[in-house]
Order: C-alpha cells, then structure tokens, then sequence
C-alpha cells in the first residue's frame, strides 16, 4: 500500500495490492488544516455527454413555456426533482447530420457521429469531438483522460480525429478492471471470484491501518466509497454468473447483465466511482446506437427500438415511442442524476460539480430530421452553471453554439467549435 506520514495525505493517494490500484475520494485529510474550504471554492468540473439513438417525440419532450418555472413534459418527467440542476435547450440542429447521402442507414450514421464533432464526417476545421478537446485541457492529470462507454455495441460519438472513433466499452468488468486493476492473473482472479473474494478483500489490514489515522468524517467518507466499490463487484459476479437457459441467444461476454436497467446502472455506477476518486474527469456514454432494433422489456413497450422509431405519424406508435423515451430517461440520465447528488465531492456533491449534456442528434426519427434536437444540460459545473430553465435558442442555431457554451463553463480558453457561429450564453 502507498502510505504516507504526513499530517495531510496525497491527493493521488490510493491503495494498492498487486496489480490493483484503488484511488481514493476527496477526504479532508487530503488538504492542511484550513486549506479544504480553500479547495472547495474551486472544485474541479466533470463532463459527460450521454447520447440516445432515433432522436425523441418532441411534443413530450418540449416545455410549453420558456425560462423559469416550465411545467415538465411527459419525457422528462422523472426529472423534476432535479429542476436546479437541469436546463432543457430547445430548436438547436445539427445541419451536417444531414449530408450527401440520404440513405436511412447514412443517415442515422451522421446523427451521432457528429453529435459531438459538429462538422461533416471525416472533415472540418475541428481536429478530435467536444470530449476529447475537453479531456485535452481538463484530463491530461488523471489516470484516464476520458473514458468511453456505452450500453449497445459497434458504434461511437467520440472521435480522437475526424477519422479515428474512439471504442465504447460496454462491459462493465471490463470497465471495472480498467478503473481498479485486475487484480493479478487469470488464475488467482477466478479463484478470487469463486471464494466470492472482493479486491478490497486482499487490502483490508491497509484499508484499517489508514482509517485509524483519520478523522470521523473522512473515515464516513470513505467507507462509504468502499462500500460502492465491493456492491459493484457483487453485481459483476451476480452478472458473470448469470445464465439464461433453453434459448437460442448470443453469447455476452461475461459481465454484461441480461437486464438492460441493471446494465445501465452498473455502468452509471462505474463512472460515478470514477469522477469521485478523480481517475478521470470526462466520459461518454451511448445509451443505444443507432438503428439499434433491441426490444426494452422493461419499458412494457414490446416493439424493436428502430421499428417504432418509423412510427409512421400513426397516433398510437407514436404513444409508445413516447413511452419508450420516458423509460429511457428515467432508467439513464434519471438515475446518473440522483446517483451524482447522492455522492459527495468535497464540501458539495458530484452534481454541483459536472456537467451533463443528454440528448440525440435526431429529431422526429419518422422524417429523419435534426432539428430541433432533444437536448438538455445538468448539473451546477462547480458553480458555474445555473439551472432551472428552459432555453429556447431561435430555430437554426447550431449546436455548435452550446458546446462553445460549455467551454466557458468549464472553464476552457475556447470560443468556437465546429461550424459554430457564436457562443450560447447558459
């Protein structure tokens, strides 16, 4: 284990067996005495930028009123108590979604891949997607620049170059071995597991070694991030283990829960537990790819996603689709935002200090439009981002603008992005 004696620990302090590596929460312990209040004015801010694929039925998703005090619609419902926290952003386009090519499967294609580039695919002034320029400026002291996740497979929104995506990992033992370290070899990991061993298991004198040098609020502090990191364990063995029987499926890499909510929120989990021990600062996150044809069981819709995406403008598919979209709120974005306020960060929460765009680069996915787009920001960008309002931007804008907006709230010597014609005032 890295153990210091100083009267205050290192901010990279972590523990350490093996292979394994377990970074650490803010403690106050970490800073002399008097300097944590010092610390806490400026907190470092988190990006994450959570794409839905086939866009949403705008009716349900848009507010009647603009600014402050707007009712929430149908789709954003299960968001409300979050009303602080939250701007839902209005009549943006993404015009280069559009393209050449108006093919159905190019154009869903375009629709997230320049969600976050804002430029044509595989050209423009922009060298790498919004992400990576952030991560560029606000990543490069963590372990994890970025980190790129995803609920569906073979798809990406993060793009290192205009040509080079990034992968999206949507294992989430995968994920945590990346975060934690694997422990050591393949042999003593599966003997581990069969013990039903926790990593935190081969540490445990250390972890009691340095709580008793710390004070009682840190030590509340950190056992609870401790207890988040062996329940999301427990899932993954939970998942691992898990079999489905007397039916023709594919085989998931192990991990990967049946359940698409236990899924999610694994994942959401995981990156929670990131930003916390700061082993990265910016993340994203495909709820589903495009043209994906996966049926959401959970949702009690029974249709394929990308079918009833086609709805044809007939009324009742279209009540579905808007069922459908609220399922996805509530059991992504809904639960990352409750998780995030639920975790404290400093003398806050890791809400008040992150941002989160959640949206999709479609629109009405009957006409295959992308515009407007269904976008909302979250979260208080350590103090920099005010909620509680509905921002109606004039029919047109790009979208551009807001991610040139986000910059300034992140604190990033920036004023254009893409095909940007000005900064959005958030």
């Amino acid at each position: 284990m890295n153990f210091l004696t100083k009267k205050h620990l290192s901010r990279r302090h972590f523990l350490r067996s093996g292979r394994s590596v377990i970074l650490l929460p803010l403690l106050e312990s970490m800073f002399p005495a008097g300097a944590l209040a010092q610390t806490a004015t400026q907190p470092r801010s988190r990006l994450a930028c959570v794409y839905i694929a086939h866009g949403a039925v705008m009716k349900y998703w848009t507010p009647s009123t603009e600014g402050t005090g707007f009712e929430f619609p149908q789709t954003l419902k299960s968001l409300e108590p979050f009303r602080d926290r939250l701007n839902v952003i209005s009549d943006m386009t993404l015009p280069f979604a559009y393209g050449d090519d108006a093919s159905a499967g190019a154009n869903h294609t375009r629709s997230s891949s320049v969600w976050l580039t804002n430029v044509a695919p595989g050209s423009g002034p922009s060298p790498t997607s919004f992400d990576q320029y952030v991560a560029q400026h606000i990543g490069q002291d963590t372990p994890i620049p970025s980190l790129e996740l995803s609920l569906d497979d073979s798809s990406s929104i993060s793009y290192r170059t205009p040509t080079t995506p990034l992968p999206m990992e949507q294992n989430p033992q995968v994920v945590f071995e990346r975060l934690f370290g694997d422990g050591s070899t393949a042999e003593e990991r599966n003997a581990r597991m069969a013990l039903k061993m926790s990593l935190l298991d081969s540490v445990t004198d250390d972890v009691a070694k340095l709580q008793r040098s710390l004070p009682a609020a840190d030590r509340q502090r950190l056992e609870r991030y401790l207890e988040d990191v062996r329940e999301i364990e427990r899932r993954l063995q939970l998942a691992g283990s898990s079999a489905v029987n007397d039916l023709d499926v594919p085989t998931k890499p192990p991990g990967i829960p049946t359940s698409f909510v236990a899924h999610s929120k694994l994942m959401f989990d995981l990156l929670a537990l990131a930003w916390q021990a700061e082993i990265t600062r910016v993340s994203t996150f495909m709820v589903a790819r495009e043209v994906s044809n996966r049926v959401f069981t959970e949702s009690n819709v029974n249709e394929p996603f990308h079918n009833l995406s086609h709805h044809s403008e007939v009324a009742a598919n279209i009540e579905r689709l808007a069922q459908l979209n609220a399922f996805h709120t509530s059991s992504t974005i809904g639960y990352f935002l409750q998780k995030l306020a639920d975790t404290p960060d400093g003398d806050s929460n890791l809400l008040d200090n992150s941002m989160i765009l959640y949206g999709s680069g479609m629109s009405n996915s009957n006409q295959h439009d992308h515009d407007p787009l269904p976008l909302l920001l979250a979260g208080g960008a350590s103090g920099r981002l005010q909620g509680g309002r509905h921002i109606r931007t004039g029919l047109g804008t790009p979208m551009s603008n807001l991610l040139a907006g986000m910059f300034e709230k992140l604190d990033i010597p920036a004023t254009t992005f893409g095909d940007s014609n000005a900064v959005l005032t958030i």
